[in-house]
């Protein structure tokens, strides 16, 4: 059967609400007994069926600063990133909105470090929050600004990368971690990145547009300093610590053993095609991607995995192909790599 027969794709709506949103909610927890070699994770659409007594429940408490500096502050009983922002709020007498992303285990603005799809259980969390907003002209030169788009999970669309020589790199008020307002007007709080990184692509050539961004609160050391958002080594295991909880955007929360060799590396390649084609980066979407595919027999049955599950993001056949691929690419290595004999001193 060829690729994408019978598939149903559904409509990709201008997410401007609330419900559209990646709102990751429940806190589950499961294999209790095995929680600090476990992960534990926060997902969309969560109920408290299956939850153990509250009593039996782990006690999650994270260390928290504010990345320009601030006390150390001690937040627990999120359930969702929405909720971590509330108590990152309550922590520190800020509004919730106010809080643009958090970094894990630094205080810079490090896109390798960005709290996305896991948080070890003993990493240290820190928010930047809103600084200076700046409005800015840019003459599309080129079909490509250059520009790699991510978001927080919370409505609000940031720079992740800046491509080296792109006609974004050449302006120098723009900045890997500014949040981005607006486009000409258009308003683009609470949509998604990949909204505004084809909004951002739509753009005709040979013309100028406004941009309007507002960057994060810098400590002192930080001011002046541009980060090119380097590529991290495995995509997605951000966590030091023994366990990691793990934040997902469909299903309840579980304790479950840390991502394989495999899974590591298709979520990296899968983040690649995401970037390549999308213009995004979100390790979450990768890894929900790879789960989905990673037990399907063919590339129709993967397809129809998606269109369930993620049909909101109308993915063509030739992107879902190559995914597809990607998670077969990522079984072979992984496995040629374990079946290779150690070597041995005799």
């Amino acid at each position: 059967m060829p690729l994408g027969l019978g598939r149903r794709k559904k409509a990709s709506p201008l997410v401007e609400n609330e419900e559209a949103e990646p709102i990751r909610a429940g806190l589950n927890v499961s294999g209790m007994d095995g929680l600090d070699g476990g992960v534990v994770g926060l997902g969309e659409g969560a109920t408290s069926e299956g939850l153990p007594p509250p009593a039996m429940r782990p006690r999650l408490i994270f260390h928290t600063q504010l990345a320009h500096g601030s006390p150390t502050g001690r937040i627990e009983g999120f359930s969702n990133v929405r909720e971590l922002y509330a108590k990152i709020g309550e922590a520190f007498g800020i509004p919730p909105a106010e809080v643009m992303f958090c970094t894990l285990n630094t205080h810079k603005v490090d896109m390798d470090k960005l709290l996305g799809g896991q948080i070890g259980l003993e990493d240290f969390i820190f928010a930047h929050i809103k600084g200076q907003r700046k409005e800015i002209e840019v003459y599309k030169g080129e079909d490509a600004l250059g520009l790699t788009i991510t978001d927080n999970g919370a409505g609000y669309a940031f720079i992740k990368r800046i491509r080296e020589g792109s006609i974004i790199h050449q302006i120098q008020v723009i900045n890997v971690g500014d949040m981005i307002e607006s486009i000409n007007g258009h308003r683009l709080i609470g949509c998604r990145h990949y909204e505004v990184a084809k909004m951002l692509k739509e753009l005709p050539k040979g013309k100028e547009f406004t941009i309007k961004l507002t960057e994060p609160l810098k400590a002192f050391d930080m001011i002046s300093q541009r980060s090119g958002g380097s590529r991290s080594a495995s995509g997605v295991q951000l966590g030091t610590g023994r366990g990691t909880l793990r934040l997902r955007s469909k299903g309840p929360a579980t304790v479950e053993e840390l991502p394989s060799a495999f899974e590591e590396k298709a979520i990296e390649k899968v983040d690649d095609l995401l970037e390549s084609y999308m213009g995004i980066r979100d390790s979450e979407l990768a890894a929900t991607m790879v789960e989905l595919g990673k037990d399907k027999k063919n590339p129709d049955e993967f397809a129809e995995a998606l269109d369930e599950t993620l049909g909101d993001f109308a993915f063509p056949d030739e992107f879902v192909f190559d995914v597809w691929g990607a998670i077969g690419d990522a079984k072979k290595t992984t496995s040629t790599l374990t079946s290779i004999p150690s070597d041995r001193t005799t």
